[in-house]
């Protein structure tokens, strides 16, 4: 009988794998790939259109929209790539989007869900900076207290957050060790809140996972030892392989490089102007750690002293920013477009966007070779409890520290959580319902 049990389970294997492979097989063909870069396309702009509350917001409506509802990749892949956005420069929403795809449908379906993902917001600014160019006194007021709509917002992103570290840890921290680590990782970005200190604590928890995988626990035989392995392994494992091979990974990396060292070897894209934004932008991109805010000063000195946008111009710009959906660095196509119209705009945008997305192209390659081995994997369970501690410390700071002024916002984020993983509504409707709340009850 049991014999026969196992008989069946192999079969089923068998005929799942089957399946696969001619699932991949169809996708592989010009039909097929169109319809996956389709699909991408689809789901990217959906996002796009209703991601409200900044990277980290971004990352909850990834996870409900990739792992939960579309099954492209699982719990344990998707901390993965959240991983290695956070040690690499750039915007890390944009890069994990962008990972999606590639993974998805190869090269084409990143940049698919890159532009898809980041058009929409991209759009809107570039209009703003034309209007601001059309208006007699070239200013727009967009500071003080933030109205009661944007204020509505805030509270849909602390709820989409919760929902994203409830599920993450349900999967990812289900045991002392890693739910030590995710707490662990909590605090310590808490008490000292600063980009080394991220990248720090994740190698700290892979490493001290990788410790404990390498010894059984005392009082055990060697045979309960290896079975505890075992286990370790199958619940820190997700099967996954790189699209792109490593002379991809290679020449993204080159190219990384290479526009950092020559950006003046780049053709004019509509004007001289437009040209010049290549290389201050380009540096931005490369640069910054932390998230989409982290790379306002950066962009302030660039672009605020040499007189190409005046300061009230610069806050206008990000003011709006905030308070759209999508990627915050498409503030640089408003930058771009009031510097030097549409093609500035194109420019901006690309340059500050390129090295983010060329290091995460490099690096999928090299992380999927060295996932294989076992210590590797052992090492990933406590990288994905990390991941959950930093979202745990970013729901605290800055969302929840900025979202919350009362405890009327308090029953607001328990409302819209309950629309979200209770009733599962659409992200439109929570955010309808969030906009509304905030209206209600801050005024605006």
């Amino acid at each position: 009988m049991i014999k026969f049990q196992e008989s069946k389970t192999a079969w089923g294997e068998k005929a799942i794998e089957t399946a696969k492979a001619i699932r991949r097989k169809k996708e592989g063909r010009p039909k097929g790939r169109w319809r996956t870069w389709g699909e991408i396309g689809a789901a990217a702009l959906g996002l796009g259109l209703w991601s409200f509350g900044g990277p980290t917001a971004h990352l909850g409506y990834f996870r409900r929209e990739y792992v939960e509802k579309r099954r492209w990749l699982g719990e344990a892949t998707y901390a993965e790539l959240v991983a290695i956005a956070q040690f690499l420069p750039g915007p890390a929403s944009s890069q994990v989007g962008f990972a999606v795809g590639v993974l998805r449908g190869g090269l084409v379906g990143g940049i698919v869900a890159w532009l898809a993902f980041t058009l929409p917001s991209a759009l809107l600014m570039y209009g703003f900076a034309r209007y601001l160019a059309m208006r007699a006194d070239s200013t727009f007021p967009f500071g003080g207290e933030a109205p009661g709509w944007l204020h509505g917002l805030g509270l849909v992103a602390v709820a989409v957050v919760a929902q994203a570290v409830l599920g993450m840890a349900r999967t990812l921290a289900p045991d002392r060790l890693r739910a030590t680590l995710a707490a662990g990782a909590a605090a310590a970005v808490l008490i000292v809140p600063t980009p080394w200190t991220q990248v720090a604590v994740v190698v700290a928890a892979g490493l001290t996972a990788l410790f404990f995988w390498s010894r059984p626990r005392a009082g055990a035989s060697d045979s309960a030892g290896a079975e505890e392995r075992s286990d370790r392994e199958a619940s820190t494992s997700s099967s996954w392989t790189s699209p792109v091979g490593w002379r991809t990974g290679v020449a993204a990396l080159a190219l990384f490089l290479l526009l950092w060292g020559v950006p003046a070897l780049w053709p004019p894209f509509g004007s001289a102007e437009a040209l010049r934004l290549f290389g201050p932008f380009y540096r931005a991109g490369a640069l910054v750690f932390g998230g989409g805010h982290v790379v306002l000063p950066l962009l302030e000195r660039e672009v605020v002293p040499t007189g190409w946008v005046s300061p009230e111009d610069f806050m206008a710009g990000y003011g709006l920013a905030q308070a759209l959906p999508g990627p915050l660095f498409t503030f640089a196509a408003f930058l771009g477009g009031r510097i030097a119209g549409a093609g500035g705009a194109v420019v901006a945008l690309l340059a500050l966007f390129l090295p983010g997305l060329l290091l995460m192209l490099a690096a999928l390659p090299f992380w999927a070779a060295v996932r294989r081995f076992r210590p590797a994997r052992a090492a990933l369970s406590g990288v994905n409890a990390a991941v959950v501690g930093l979202l745990i410390a970013a729901l605290y700071d800055p969302l929840w520290t900025e979202a919350v002024r009362s405890a009327a916002d308090v029953a607001g984020i328990v409302a819209l959580f309950l629309f979200l993983h209770v009733y599962r509504l659409p992200p439109a409707a929570v955010v309808a319902a969030g906009v509304g709340w905030g209206v209600l009850w801050a005024g605006g």
